[in-house]
């Protein structure tokens, strides 16, 4: 081994795509998300391999729970309109308006 040789280190995934996808879904949680994962290929960069690692762990986290909220979000909201439409249908082919 030669001196000052650092083995090479695998790749990190920064999660910048699933950043990007979770802000269309609920854009609170998906900043912080996207802000991690720009951290991620300085500090590689840099040579903080874990730091690297933190701060994609951290973009993966809050990429989660911004795709965890926006999908539930517009499941309920659906859910809440099929039901009012059907309620709606129901209520209006019972009552006659003669």
């Amino acid at each position: 081994m030669q001196p000052g040789y650092q083995p090479q280190q695998p790749p990190i995934n920064n999660n910048m795509t699933m950043s990007i996808v979770a802000i269309f879904l609920f854009w609170p949680l998906a900043i912080p998300a996207i802000i991690n994962a720009s951290k991620v290929n300085p500090l590689l960069q840099q040579g903080d391999y874990a730091g690297a690692q933190a701060a994609a762990a951290e973009s993966k986290k809050w990429s989660k729970w911004a795709l965890i909220v926006g999908i539930s979000w517009y499941v309920i909201v659906l859910v809440c309109c099929l039901l009012g439409g059907l309620a709606g249908m129901v209520d209006g082919s019972s009552s006659s308006s003669y």
